[in-house]
């Protein structure tokens, strides 16, 4: 043969490159999670350039600025329609600006706002070698115990670290629930995980403790981000695209063309059902579900206090956001496979959390379990699959938000030698010591019991209406029955609070800065007016409950 023909075999096969068409980027329907961006990379330039003395101050001023700008970019769109009539798809198919995603949005950066204000708390633990601390550790980069971090301790030295990885965390969770093609979702999931590992680590007392957990939660997260890789390869073999609209066409056999590659995965339902499975488990991992519920206590007791806080409320709502829109946008065409198995996963996450929950003696640990019931409470919403379904869960979403950071904002605050007194034996008696702490907590623990007047009861009501009217009433018994049985919990710690003697040495209450005050304050008020009046956010959530596609 001779060198042209060879020649000609290997240039004629290849088709001509047409030009590759620039990106188009709405930057004004992006807003919200550029502004974060910034923010977070101007912290990083602020770590690297400001003097040590200033950072904290520059760092919360910065990202206090980019909570409230991206929370009005939010609004300005939803005013502007992009929740109803213009809501679309952006950054060429690979972010949904819509209803629900500018709802959870806004709730994410409320929720990151006042969970600021509990990381930015300087009052708190006695002042060390004439420096006020926060909750973080001196230097994070020292081994506990040893000479350089007694050293940088005497320095005082402050990680600000963790406004930038905060900044990024939020930034990941806007992302999350508006991800409209599997690699953004991924990508999304990185970004918000990866400060969380870090932040769970940087625990001032008890650091061996919140090492462990944070530990924890990297190995037990790089699963879960595995399994959810191996998912959304098996989608993209099943349907050849990662985009969502692409895959639901599929699914439900509407695709305009097929060829014929195509026309042999599209036949193979294994792909579709194992790799919808492992994404899903993903994210029933990230909400914290039984049975991938296990890093949920360790860790939560053992992050530093304000980053629990956070992260139990903010990463709920952003992974119920994606949650809700791969099984409502991708996946409608497979309700009848994905049902039965949410069922089960419901039913054993709203009586494994509320069970479990009684033998807690710790605090956070007792939280941590009620978050687990929640999710459970929260899936019983998932499960309805009709627009109510989405308002409620919404609506939940945003109630459960604050009245947990509001929650662990209070925790900080009973305090002993040792830092944050979380046994229970500790919090005995605090209604007589602390009468005003002992009824706020007693506010926020009848709002996780889901009493009426407060937003709990809100919430609840709408979740297991909206799962009664989608077919799914024996649900709802299971999860009143579970109240039932996690109200005796909230009530034992309430008795706790104020019909017993307090002990001789017992915690003190630390006095807060305005700042933790703040938090308190917002989660108090947002308890009760969501309780009292809720309609108006109720209906906010239903306007905002139409997934694009």
């Amino acid at each position: 043969m001779s060198t042209s023909a060879v020649h000609s075999l290997w240039t004629t096969a290849a088709e001509p490159i047409s030009k590759i068409d620039t990106p188009k980027i709405e930057y004004g329907q992006l807003s919200p999670v550029l502004i974060i961006v910034g923010a977070a990379v101007v912290g990083v330039l602020i770590e690297a350039v400001v003097p040590r003395k200033t950072r904290y101050y520059a760092q919360v001023f910065v990202a206090v600025v980019a909570l409230v700008a991206a929370f009005a970019a939010v609004v300005a769109l939803a005013a502007g329609g992009y929740a109803t009539t213009k809501s679309g798809i952006v950054a060429m198919g690979a972010i949904a600006v819509d209803g629900p995603a500018l709802f959870l949005q806004g709730t994410i950066l409320l929720a990151g706002l006042v969970g600021l204000f509990t990381f930015a708390e300087r009052r708190l633990d006695p002042e060390a070698h004439g420096n006020r601390v926060d909750s973080f550790a001196a230097q994070a980069a020292s081994v506990p115990g040893s000479d350089s971090e007694k050293a940088a301790v005497k320095a005082g030295f402050t990680t600000t670290e963790v406004f930038p990885l905060l900044m990024f965390a939020v930034a990941g969770m806007l992302v999350f629930p508006a991800a409209n093609d599997l690699l953004t979702l991924f990508i999304a999931l990185e970004v918000l995980s990866l400060p969380l590992y870090l932040m769970c680590a940087l625990a001032r007392r008890k650091r061996l403790m919140s090492q462990e957990a944070a530990v924890k939660y990297f190995l037990l997260g790089a699963f879960a981000s595995a399994f959810t890789l191996f998912g959304i390869a098996m989608l993209y073999g099943y349907a050849g695209s990662v985009s969502y609209a692409t895959i639901a066409q599929v699914v439900d056999g509407t695709v305009p063309e097929v060829n014929p590659a195509l026309a042999d995965t599209m036949g193979n339902d294994a792909l579709l059902l194992i790799g919808s499975a492992m994404i899903v488990m993903g994210l029933l991992f990230k909400v914290g579900a039984v049975p991938f519920h296990m890093w949920t206590p360790d860790v939560y007791q053992g992050a530093p206090t304000p980053v629990t806080g956070f992260m139990a409320a903010a990463t709920k709502v952003a992974a119920f956001g994606a949650l809700l829109r791969l099984l409502y946008v991708v996946l409608p065409g497979l309700r009848w496979d994905w049902r039965p198995v949410m069922w089960g996963v419901a039913i054993v996450t709203m009586l494994g959390g509320a069970i479990i929950a009684i033998t807690q003696t710790d605090i956070k640990r007792l939280l941590a379990y009620s978050s687990i019931a929640h999710a459970g409470f929260i899936l019983a919403g998932v499960i309805a699959t009709t627009p109510d379904g989405v308002s409620s869960v919404l609506f939940y979403l945003a109630a459960y938000s604050f009245v947990t950071i509001g929650a662990f904002a209070v925790v900080t605050l009973v305090r002993d030698a040792g830092g944050e007194a979380t046994h229970l034996s500790n919090w005995a008696g605090l209604g007589r010591r602390s009468p005003l702490v002992a009824a706020v907590f007693a506010v926020f623990l009848l709002a996780f019991a889901g009493i009426p007047l407060t937003s709990g009861f809100a919430g609840k009501f709408a979740v297991f209406k909206a799962a009664a009217e989608g077919g799914a009433a024996p649900l709802v018994v299971v999860g009143v029955i579970s109240s039932a049985i996690a109200a005796f919990f909230y009530i034992r710690v309430i008795v706790l609070m104020f019909f017993s003697e307090p002990r001789p040495e017992g915690p003190t209450v630390a006095v807060p800065s305005p700042l933790t005050m703040t938090a308190i304050g917002v989660g108090v008020a947002v308890t009760l007016v969501l309780g009292v009046a809720p309609q108006y956010f109720l209906d906010l959530a239903n306007q905002a409950s139409v997934f694009v596609r």
